[in-house]
């Protein structure tokens, strides 16, 4: 089966208002000083040392000196590559301990919400800093009573954050950081206005950071406004994913991919895999069948309660599920180390949601493998996928994967004369349709019949059962 790929354009040459850098990065430091080389104080280094980083990725050696030197800044890398890190270390050392509410974290979902606090906490283990993690789906309660120990650090998405600011529990007039991590995801999932509104709101002198795997001209607009001769770092070079994942497509028919998801996981034998489908719907009728199927897994999605999906995230990261489907959902704040491979079950819409979920796999230097599943008319979103990530993704033609059922031999010789001579369903050729379906048949013998004598068949439609008999008076 063939998937019938649109042409690619030429990129457009693109010239953004602000200052951009892209420079080469430095040769690695083999003398372990790399990040004491980049300013840091000792118990942040300690901080890194006790959370087990290896050498500093690109971005964090590129954004980390930008952020310390107080310049505002939109930072572009590759999903895995340490993003998070490369704010919250230079905003732990410039937070002064003791005055409430100085740094802001924005970010689009609760699991990101989570990750980053826990990041900021292990980085800062040797800080005498709070922090409040504030977020949709909990008792509010419990969070204005975190609010009321004076954090210096919130972190939080647009929705809880405005929630909390108009019951006047929480302050952000004197903030002197204001992050917003996976930009891209909030402008997606409709937070445009939140976040203006949460922007005009500080009005001390302030440092603005945006931070995503993709930044375009909707999010350099956005910042505009908020940003002073701001510098742009674009890290992620020719494309948007990293080079060791193993990153292919197979051509299946859409009823036969949960064959191929089965032969998938059997031949592979992933140690965490995670299955991304594009609806909740899909995620629950998927998850069900591998259940049944004898498939260790679970779904997360955003129809499960927060403590429920805080459960199901926590059974992942500890290994004692082999499969999570989610929706994207779970490709922004998902960083489990060991996710070793990545299926796209539904190609999504949005061709940078292929950047994130495949971002799952592959963290910080490891190798990851991700296959999507691409039905014969997805051609157009899987070059749309190609044109953003700047490569051409190669066909997997694995054992696994079903191939389309064609029609025997003895049933195209079989075939009633009529049915042969008559309109074929639209869109299927002779070579695959497969046998004909016993209602095709039928509607073909009687359009002969009608036409022998003449006659056209009626077109009923479904409302023509239910219409009652109108006569003119």
């Amino acid at each position: 089966m063939n998937i019938y790929r649109h042409p690619k354009p030429d990129a457009p040459n693109e010239n953004p208002p602000m200052a951009k850098r892209t420079r080469p990065a430095p040769p690695a430091n083999t003398n372990g000083n790399a990040w004491q080389e980049l300013g840091l104080q000792p118990d942040l280094l300690e901080g890194v040392r006790l959370a087990k980083f290896g050498e500093p990725t690109e971005i964090q050696r590129e954004l980390i000196p930008v952020i310390l030197a107080g310049r505002d800044c939109l930072g572009q890398a590759k999903t895995g590559t340490g993003k998070t890190a490369a704010f919250a270390l230079p905003i732990l050392q410039l937070t002064t301990a003791g005055e409430p509410t100085q740094a802001l974290v924005l970010v689009p979902t609760r699991e990101l919400a989570a990750q980053v606090d826990s990041h900021i906490r292990q980085l800062g283990v040797r800080r005498p800093l709070k922090t409040a993690l504030l977020y949709g789906g909990r008792r509010i309660a419990q969070q204005v009573n975190q609010l009321k120990r004076a954090p210096e650090i919130v972190i939080g998405t647009p929705g809880r954050i405005l929630d909390l600011m108009q019951r006047r529990e929480l302050n952000i007039s004197d903030v002197r950081f204001i992050v917003l991590d996976e930009v891209d995801r909030m402008l997606d999932i409709g937070f445009r206005d939140d976040i203006r509104r949460i922007l005009k709101t500080i009005k001390s002198e302030h440092q603005t950071i945006f931070v995503s795997a993709t930044i375009d001209d909707e999010i350099r607009t956005l910042a505009r406004p908020f940003t002073r001769d701001a510098v742009e770092i674009d890290v992620s070079r020719d494309t948007l994913t990293v080079e060791n994942i193993n990153q292919g497509f197979v051509s299946v028919d859409a009823h036969q991919k949960f064959e191929t998801l089965l032969g998938f996981l059997k031949h592979e034998k992933p140690r965490l895999a995670i299955v991304f489908t594009n609806t909740k719907h899909a995620a629950r009728r998927v998850a069900e069948r591998l259940k049944h199927a004898g498939v260790n897994c679970k779904e997360i999605h955003g129809d499960l309660m927060q403590s429920r999906r805080e459960r199901v995230m926590k059974s992942f990261r500890a290994a004692q599920i082999q499969v999570l489907v989610a929706t994207d959902l779970a490709s922004r704040g998902l960083d489990v180390m060991e996710v070793s491979h990545i299926v796209n079950y539904d190609i999504p819409e949005d061709p940078a949601g292929y950047v994130h979920r495949v971002g799952r796999t592959a963290r910080m230097g490891k190798s990851g493998y991700a296959v999507s599943f691409v039905t014969p008319d997805q051609g157009k979103l899987l070059t749309e996928v190609e044109k953003l990530i700047n490569r051409e993704l190669p066909q997997f033609d694995e054992h696994w994967v079903m191939k389309p059922r064609r029609a025997p031999a003895t049933a195209a010789a079989g075939a009633a004369p009529e049915a042969a001579s008559g309109p074929q369903p639209a869109g299927d050729s002779a070579a695959a349709a497969g046998p004909v379906p016993t209602r095709y048949r039928e509607a073909i013998r009687r359009c002969a019949i009608l036409e022998s004598h003449g006659l056209k068949p009626l077109r009923r439609t479904l409302g023509s059962r239910f219409r009652s008999t109108r006569r003119r008076r």
